[in-house]
């Protein structure tokens, strides 16, 4: 029953995309040639030629929709994700058609074909797709709500992963699950969580299949009950109804996995870290070799005079070097401006600067709180050490200490550490929660992207590098 709901809605939308490709197009085409907005030099030719490029070329657009995955269920899809595959799906299809147009252009086919009207229609199509999927979600979303279109479905085992499961259908009565029950043979029948009993042990669960409308099984078994999946598996499939597999590794892993084929043996990745990718590093690093070298012009006469003004202030050196872990737990020095007095080694590494600190010197109590002390780094950008976004870094001794005392602390050490970071622009800057610091730089090595990188440097410069916490 569900299946065949499901497959109505696909052809609808696929309906539905079309016919809003189409009124697009009729827009584009309006304001590019038949009203125009810029009148000089929008074209000659007849709206049949215009009309006629649209008969190839929606099918196409619905090609690229299909290949990247907007007709797949939206129970569970967000509107963001959703979005941009739209304009993932619409820039292809825009550099398709450009190069189409140009190739074809000396032959004289295309040579007055408008190509500000391809501009109208890559807009006009992403935002009247875009406007189409939200309300048409909005509408399947208040009918699930509503009892309509549910998804009925069993659970395989009782335990903290049923839970969650349960959880978030609670939570969002939009995706439209109905659960039925859970079987399970450790757990007593009629214990429940949040309403939703066992109904059986996992023996019994051929004969509710049989018995009963169920349009999904997803398998929530405890990690220790993992011998039991194979008859699991064998029962399901001999009913016919599709099964999902839900792993019990929450508590190894915190987020997004990422799978593998390795010639048929599937693997999953503990985490996902985009900038092992080696285009995403190799794109992050010419932005860090340009941006370094911008920043040193930028801030050079400022650097000359905080070093004029340090060597007035106290004796010793200009540059103050300190060892911190970076990239695969390997150490390196890393450059500051000193702002206090010149002290032993054994001395330095006794704990972290206070509040009213007797050793900084007057000039340093200005740049460490306008943080003009960390601007030396630009060169350990530049180097490869660091780059100008990414967690932290931190001195060995205190890496030796947090490692044991944090769990996951380590994995920070996966990418490259940064000038400033998520965490940073989160205010976990200076004397804040080193837990709260962690969470934040986790997040942003399972998430980078060059979009957020870009943001995470606008918020630096929007909230000002004046540190209270800095001392």
């Amino acid at each position: 029953m569900i299946k065949d709901i499901q497959k109505q809605l696909n052809h609808l939308q696929v309906l539905l995309d079309a016919a809003v490709l189409a009124f697009s197009y009729a827009f584009a085409w309006y304001f590019a040639i038949k009203n125009p907005i810029f009148p000089e030099g929008h074209g000659v030719l007849s709206p049949r030629f215009y009309f006629s490029v649209m008969i190839p070329l929606i099918p196409a657009y619905l090609f690229l929709y299909w290949i990247l995955r907007l007709y797949k269920p939206m129970r569970t899809i967000r509107m963001k994700t959703a979005f941009f595959r739209i304009l993932q799906s619409n820039s292809v299809g825009l550099l398709l058609s450009a190069s189409i147009l140009f190739a074809f252009r000396k032959s004289g086919y295309f040579e007055h074909y408008s190509t500000r009207m391809l501009g109208f229609f890559y807009v006009f199509s992403i935002f009247f797709t875009t406007a189409e999927r939200y309300f048409l979600r909005k509408v399947l979303s208040a009918l699930r709500k509503n009892g309509f279109n549910q998804k009925h479905i069993i659970l395989v085992g009782f335990s903290p992963v049923s839970d969650r499961f349960i959880d978030l259908c609670k939570k969002n009565p939009d995706w439209g699950y109905h659960i039925y029950g859970v079987v399970d043979d450790l757990a007593e029948p009629g214990a429940s969580y949040r309403g939703i009993s066992v109904i059986g042990g996992i023996k019994m669960l051929g004969d509710l299949l049989s018995t009963n409308t169920i349009d999904e099984i997803a398998i929530t078994l405890p990690l220790a009950a993992y011998e039991k999946l194979p008859g699991i598996v064998s029962t399901c499939e001999k009913s016919g109804v599709h099964t999902k597999f839900i792993p019990d590794y929450q508590q190894f892993i915190h987020s997004k996995p990422i799978a593998e084929d390795m010639d048929g043996l599937p693997i999953i990745n503990i985490r996902n870290v985009p900038l092992t990718d080696p285009m995403n590093a190799i794109l992050k690093r010419w932005i860090d070799i340009f941006g370094s070298l911008v920043g040193i012009v930028l801030f050079g006469p400022l650097m000359l005079v905080v070093a004029a003004l340090i060597k007035l202030s106290s004796p010793g050196p200009i540059i103050f070097k300190q060892e911190r872990v970076g990239l695969h737990n390997r150490p390196f020095m890393m450059y500051k401006f000193r702002s206090m007095g010149v002290q032993k080694a054994e001395e330095e590494k006794k704990a972290w600067t206070v509040k009213g600190d007797p050793r900084v010197t007057w000039i340093g109590k200005i740049i460490r709180k306008t943080s003009i002390d960390e601007l030396p780094q630009f060169f350990n950008v530049l180097k490869g050490d660091m780059s100008l976004i990414g967690p932290r870094p931190e001195r060995t001794q205190f890496v030796e200490m947090f490692k044991e005392q944090i769990p996951r602390y380590m994995i920070k050490h996966q990418v490259r550490p940064g000038m400033t970071g998520w965490a940073q622009v989160n205010g976990f800057r200076g004397d804040t929660s080193i837990t709260g610091r962690i969470q934040c730089d986790l997040w942003y090595i399972e998430n980078w992207s060059l979009s957020l990188d870009i943001k995470i440097l606008f918020l630096t410069l929007w909230k000002g590098f004046v540190n209270k916490n800095a001392y």
